[in-house]
């Protein structure tokens, strides 16, 4: 049999070329912040933004960095951070996937209203629900730890339904199989339905990990020694570290310093990062 050579559509070649010349304009326009950013930490303190060159000024130096680590204590923030943001996700891992299998295999009374009302959620700003959860945390005796960071964010009702989505497209024949062999509830879900939702997770997790790394407005209301804030108040500090104003190629240097861990994770994990969202169905 001859092989068929499948025929070149007509300008087929025009669009690739434009859409790649696109695609580049967006990366830059992207990236330009990062880089603005990476060139202000590296500008001399001397040189003021209005003379010079606009990127380098005079030349390249690290006194922005050093001005910035002694400013701020950054190994006590990371510290925090860290605990912060993975603390909360083994918690919320825990909810996500107990409340996802509840709403894609159980049946209870009002299940189909609750699920709605957590998904409204979604559309509720963390911002608008700051004073309720402040009037909550100081009651219960939990102000300026690292708990209270936690508390309101043990739930999350994306994770819930990104479970309940995924869940639901296991077959049932698996847990029925996994019934027959003596599971119970726990353990058809610790041995069906969580080995089959790694993408899902990973998806999740990679969502969680940023979102809460960047969180600002919650530590910094309800904590106020330094063993419990996080990094990101830490660099709202250095705006107040000079008598004549902000130092912009400091704030510059600490904002590296923040978000050095997540550039480098995205770095090395892109392609699984890419490929967990796609496998999970997020679009």
């Amino acid at each position: 049999m001859s092989s068929q050579v499948k025929p070149v559509r007509p300008g087929f070649g025009w669009v690739k070329l434009v859409t790649n010349i696109l695609l580049i304009v967006v990366s830059i326009i992207w990236l330009a912040p990062l880089l603005m950013t990476i060139l202000l930490s590296l500008r001399p303190k001397k040189d003021p933004l209005g003379q010079g060159n606009l990127f380098f000024g005079t030349g390249l130096s690290l006194e922005n960095f050093r001005g910035a680590l002694d400013a701020v204590p950054w190994g006590t923030y990371y510290i925090a951070t860290l605990i912060f943001v993975f603390g909360l996700l083994i918690i919320q891992l825990v909810t996500i996937t107990l409340a996802g299998y509840a709403f894609a295999r159980l049946e209870f009374f009002g299940k189909d209203f609750i699920f709605l009302v957590l998904l409204i959620q979604l559309m509720i700003p963390s911002a608008a629900l700051i004073v309720p959860n402040f009037a909550t945390v100081q009651s219960l005796g939990l102000f300026d730890t690292k708990l209270a960071l936690m508390l309101p964010y043990a739930g999350s009702a994306f994770g819930t339904f990104l479970l309940r989505q995924t869940f639901r497209q296991i077959p049932r024949d698996l847990e029925d199989a996994g019934r027959i062999d003596g599971c119970n509830w726990f353990g058809v879900l610790r041995h069906v339905y969580i080995p089959s939702s790694i993408s899902a997770y990973l998806a999740f997790t990679l969502a969680s990990l940023s979102a809460h790394w960047n969180e600002f407005l919650w530590p910094l209301i309800i904590t106020t020694s330094n063993e419990n804030r996080v990094l990101t108040v830490g660099l709202s500090q250095l705006v107040r570290t000079s008598e004549t104003g902000a130092l912009y190629g400091q704030i510059g240097a600490g904002t590296l310093i923040v978000v050095a861990p997540l550039l480098v994770l995205f770095l090395v994990f892109q392609r699984q990062f890419i490929n967990s969202f796609l496998r999970s169905g997020l679009k």
